[in-house]
């Protein structure tokens, strides 16, 4: 199928870019008359092949409008992921993402479901919104954060009827707050012009860009932290730990204070959540760490994912190697909508409600695990 294959070129395309995609994060999905093709939950875009997409029938994904799901949260997202599911075509087997309901909305033919670091600076900034109303309010809309899923679908459907009524047409562009951006096209052309004009805005717009180049740590400082943080790790893992570390001057700088730190200190967006954690750890010496540790611990119930030893640098901790990799990339990636954020009226974090959803998510659980190969 000709379609699919632009699919999987233009998935792959975005999923290499790592300024766009990062670990199992984002989706894309083609639309015709019928069916909707989307990336199966958890996989990653940039090594995507046409095995990857879940096969909806378009008639039953559209009869979810009609249903009426259960005000309890879990209630309704379980509701909803079972007709999402009975949804697929017959045959099909892969689980798809979540936000497929949300893809169908469009009428465009292709839509692509991304996280750039720079629109997070804006969809993560106080004046994030202002920003947008400025910069792309005559050609898309804002979607406020709300809980992913249902409900998120929902909201966006509101806001393509309000726009439509207000400009007799459909926008191509949509940024979420804390979450993302969604460019909607009818050809991958159309979709890279319109993802080049989004960020060649944004970047005129950005007053700094983050430190992120490697600088040297101390060997002996290093190794005494990384021997105290794996035998912390794997008594609280149960397992063996695995470490990443990176220094670079944005570490440097955040870790030189807790108020330096705090545009770090809590989540940005679902994904940081399902790959780094929700919380990140400051500690302001080695020998501060078992003590910080033991407090995440206590706070927290989990062992952190992400550790910021002042004039040292960031460790990641993880079961596996794939998990490491993945908090310690989605860690950066915080870095830099912190740094991009300053843009737009500074770091503006998701709710202590809405971190909790996503950490109880049965859905981003699932794409946890696949994404990262458990």
């Amino acid at each position: 199928m000709a379609d699919l294959s632009m699919l999987v070129a233009l998935s792959r395309l975005y999923g290499a870019k790592p300024d766009w995609v990062l670990a199992g994060g984002g989706n894309t999905s083609f639309k015709d008359s019928d069916h909707l093709y989307v990336k199966a939950s958890g996989t990653a875009l940039a090594t995507i092949g046409e095995e990857g997409f879940c096969s909806i029938d378009r008639k039953k994904l559209d009869a979810m409008w009609l249903a009426k799901y259960p005000e309890d949260t879990q209630a309704r997202e379980a509701s909803a992921l079972a007709d999402l599911m009975a949804s697929r075509c017959p045959g099909e087997t892969k689980r798809p993402s979540v936000e497929t309901l949300m893809h169908g909305l469009f009428p465009q033919a292709y839509v692509v479901h991304t996280h750039p670091a720079a629109v997070n600076g804006i969809t993560c900034g106080k004046e994030g919104r202002a920003a947008f109303d400025r910069l792309f309010g005559e050609e898309g809309i804002w979607v406020p954060f709300v809980d992913p899923g249902y409900i998120l679908a929902k909201t966006v459907r509101g806001e393509l009827e309000s726009f439509r009524s207000r400009r007799g047409r459909v926008p191509a562009i949509m940024f979420m707050q804390n979450h993302g951006l969604l460019i909607a096209g009818e050809s991958p052309e159309e979709i890279e012009t319109l993802s080049k004009r989004v960020m060649d805005r944004i970047v005129g717009e950005l007053k700094r860009a983050p430190e992120l180049s490697a600088r040297p740590a101390d060997a002996l400082a290093l190794s005494e932290a990384a021997a105290l943080i794996e035998r912390l790790a794997t008594s609280a893992l149960g397992a063996p730990a695995h470490l990443r570390f990176r220094c670079d001057g944005e570490s440097l700088a955040r870790s030189v204070s807790e108020e330096a730190f705090a545009p770090l200190s809590s989540s940005f967006t679902p994904d940081h959540i399902v790959y780094a954690g929700h919380e990140f750890l400051l500690a302001s010496s080695v020998s501060d760490i078992s003590a910080v540790w033991a407090l995440f611990v206590a706070r927290n119930g989990v062992p952190p994912r992400i550790l910021v030893v002042k004039g040292l640098g960031a460790f990641s901790v993880a079961k596996s190697a794939a998990a490491a990799d993945a908090a310690i990339l989605l860690y950066t990636d915080a870095c830099k909508v912190a740094a991009y954020a300053e843009s737009f009226g500074g770091a503006l974090h998701m709710t202590k409600e809405k971190i909790d959803f996503i950490r109880n998510w049965e859905v981003e659980k699932y794409r946890s695990s696949v994404s990262t190969g458990k």
